[in-house]
């Protein structure tokens, strides 16, 4: 059944008419594989090429920057890794971030069982790393330093133009995880200095199941996947032709609307904001309030589960998250929000609501009500029972 509201964007798009069209052809028509030597396979290579070019258009990149991959995580996965092979002569010193994705936090602690030394920067109460902090955790055998475009679960876009000129300016390479951002807000690798940026299509109206990962000219990494030569001997794996034909198609369609985009979503959620602030009691957002992704509005209620909270807004056709779609299941509070300072009791009332410009402000106003009445209920039952034995015990 059709959700009656989604506000779970974060988590995944709906793949766009127009991808979905341009995909469709190479399912049952067009569906030579591009590695073969005949004409209906050159066809079908020239398409991969058109997204490729398309996509390395949108950062300023050169196409012959672009790897296609399976998506975000293995994009993260050949980055982090790549680098740490390429490099193990030089060091074995890592920096990345307290809130990145569970792609580059497990990635990284699988290096540190093979020998490399992680620093993980904390953040500040708006979930930013500061530039400063990166600075100076920079030693002579670091060899790259991750931090991630825009936090998926608060929104908090990182100062990545600074981070990325400290790392030039010694000499380190930078990669940034970029799933959340972009095709929702403008990004230049050069212009920031990134020498790695993972993508996944999903994110931004494509299909699942495919992503790209940029890499600047001139650094040679290690393929992850072994096999056959594709990807220019990169990445091995037939190549995905639909899913990278819907990916560049809704790249370029994301691209060409972006800042009404950008002013819609913005709007739309700093009004649903301040709704929520001004009529909710006991309430606190989490994220940055200015440097932002314009559509993620996250909040903790004090009093109350989140897993509670989206039960009873699923009942009423409400699809929203508690954060991390890859972390649901965890009876753990979000990493993200505990780096931020937020008490782990705090942490558990944590609910966040991606939007997207297909959402109105009918639906907004129809949310809030809902949790007006679902909040009043929870906690309601919550004062009259009080925490569990076992609850006191997991928020000390």
């Amino acid at each position: 059944m059709k959700p009656l509201i989604y506000l779970d964007h974060a988590a995944t798009t709906a793949v766009r008419k127009e991808a979905l069209d341009a995909m469709m052809p190479y399912f049952m028509e067009h569906y030579s594989n591009p590695s073969s030597m005949y004409q209906s396979a050159f066809e079908a290579k020239e398409k991969t090429e058109e997204a490729r070019a398309a996509i390395a258009s949108l950062i300023g990149a050169s196409a012959d920057e672009i790897y296609f991959t399976g998506g975000g995580s293995e994009s993260d996965n050949w980055a982090i890794k790549g680098v740490a092979q390429l490099l193990r002569e030089k060091g074995r010193h890592i920096i990345t971030t307290a809130i990145e994705h569970h792609a580059v936090l497990h990635t990284c602690q699988w290096l540190s069982q093979q020998g490399y030394e992680v620093t993980y920067l904390p953040v500040d109460s708006y979930g930013m790393v500061s530039p400063e902090s990166v600075e100076e955790a920079i030693r002579p055998d670091t060899i790259l330093i991750s931090v991630m475009y825009a936090n998926n679960e608060i929104g908090t876009i990182e100062p990545i133009r600074e981070i990325g000129a400290i790392a030039r300016k010694y000499g380190i390479f930078f990669h940034t995880d970029a799933v959340q951002a972009f095709a929702h807000v403008p990004i230049h690798v050069g212009e920031e200095k990134i020498d790695l940026l993972s993508a996944s299509a999903h994110k931004f109206g494509g299909p699942k199941g495919v992503g790209f990962l940029y890499i600047r000219s001139g650094i040679l990494l290690e393929p992850l996947l072994h096999g056959g030569a594709q990807e220019r001997g990169r990445r091995a794996g037939t190549t995905n032709v639909p899913g990278i034909v819907g990916m560049g198609t809704a790249a370029v369609l994301a691209a060409e609307t972006m800042q009404e985009r950008m002013r819609y979503e913005s709007a739309l959620r700093d009004a649903f904001v301040q709704r929520i602030l001004s009529e909710i009691p006991d309430v606190k957002r989490n994220g940055h309030p200015e440097q932002c992704l314009p559509g993620i509005a996250n909040f903790c209620f004090s009093s109350v589960e989140g897993e509670s909270v989206l039960l009873l807004l699923d009942l009423h056709g409400i699809c929203a998250s508690s954060g991390s779609a890859c972390a649901s299941g965890s009876e753990d509070p979000s990493h993200v929000l505990l780096a931020a300072g937020v008490s782990r009791e705090l942490a558990r009332g944590s609910v966040r609501f991606s939007l997207s410009q297909d959402n109105t402000k009918e639906e907004m106003d129809f949310v809030i009500d809902c949790l007006k009445d679902i909040l009043s209920s929870l906690r309601e039952i919550s004062h009259q029972t009080g925490p569990s034995e076992k609850e006191e015990t997991r928020w000390e």
